[in-house]
């Protein structure tokens, strides 16, 4: 029964996202527009979430314990990274939470800030660069 409600839940979300991408507006000319790529991924989660309803494993194995805490930190870094990006600045917050989700994986200290640090950067160059997307940069230690 907990993956059917999983399902259904996905499916309203996945109606929501879709619905609500197509009021976005960008200052720039883009063809195809800040919507397209919402509204392309909504009809997938739609889709795993009726497969989920669907087919629903027989006897789902809930986690509990440790792990539980893992995930929900884990969805505590994402939500303060998006609150946090435009003040903060890309870079900066993405290096961070590469950092901190590398370490609640397992990694030692140092390679996890290292990988948080290659991830910024590459993804950076690779948006900013090969996609020319532009990224905040932050105004939180800007100067007046």
């Amino acid at each position: 029964m907990s993956d059917r409600i999983v399902g259904a839940g996905l499916i309203l979300l996945a109606a929501w996202y879709g619905w609500a991408a197509g009021e976005y507006e960008a200052p720039f000319a883009d063809p195809l527009g800040p919507a397209a790529f919402p509204q392309l991924l909504a009809p997938v989660v739609a889709g795993l979430g009726l497969w989920l309803v669907f087919r629903p494993d027989p006897e789902p194995d809930w986690t509990g314990g440790r792990v539980l805490v893992l995930q929900a930190v884990s969805v505590g870094l994402m939500l303060a990274y998006a609150l946090l990006i435009v003040p903060a600045g890309y870079l900066l917050c993405t290096t961070i939470l590469a950092a901190a989700l590398a370490a609640l994986l397992g990694a030692r200290p140092l390679p996890a800030a290292a990988s948080g640090a290659a991830v910024s950067v590459g993804t950076y160059v690779l948006f900013t660069w090969g996609l020319e997307l532009s990224l905040p940069g932050g105004t939180l230690f800007a100067g007046s």
